[in-house]
């Protein structure tokens, strides 16, 4: 069991007007280590990011903080916490802290970067794509995990989607 951290791994990519914030669930070690988001080569982030047209190029994710210049933002639910979805305690994830920032933020799409994330935010489990609810007021779109560990689940299709609905 990762043990709980007094401070934010990674800070929040957050500003008012965002078309987009993209909230995963935790750090993984790679990615606290080097204080970046979805920073194991095996993650897809980067390459889904570019390959679905939300970047102009691939970044690398150390880069991160240059993503609210093309109207993106990014956090994660369990902000103080560090590991895999399997090894975070059920009180990691902080939906009200969540839900105050998209408020706070008001961007004009929220997307889970995987069903993990979505399931503790909303309380349900839930498909990829577009759900019927709102989170804070914001439409909110479920995604397969980047992560190389959720291979067997991968597919660009719906990041795909997603762009289309999130760069109209």
């Amino acid at each position: 069991m990762p043990p709980e951290h007094p401070l934010v791994i990674l800070p929040d990519v957050l500003r008012p007007g965002l078309r987009l914030v993209f909230c995963g669930t935790a750090a993984g070690r790679r990615s606290a280590a080097e204080g970046a988001y979805y920073a194991h080569p095996g993650n897809r982030f980067w390459p889904a990011l570019h390959a679905a047209g939300f970047t102009p190029r691939l970044y690398a994710p150390a880069e991160f903080a240059q993503l609210p210049a093309l109207g993106i933002g990014l956090t994660d639910l369990a902000k103080r916490h560090v590991g895999n979805d399997d090894e975070l305690p059920a009180d990691a994830f902080d939906v009200p802290a969540l839900l105050g920032k998209l408020q706070r933020h008001a961007p004009r799409m929220l997307a889970f970067t995987s069903k993990a994330a979505a399931r503790a935010a909303l309380g349900r489990a839930a498909g990829y794509g577009l759900q019927d609810e709102r989170l804070a007021d914001v439409p909110v779109f479920v995604l397969p995990s980047p992560s190389g560990q959720a291979r067997g689940h991968w597919d660009l299709a719906p990041w795909q989607a997603l762009a289309a609905l999130a760069l109209a």
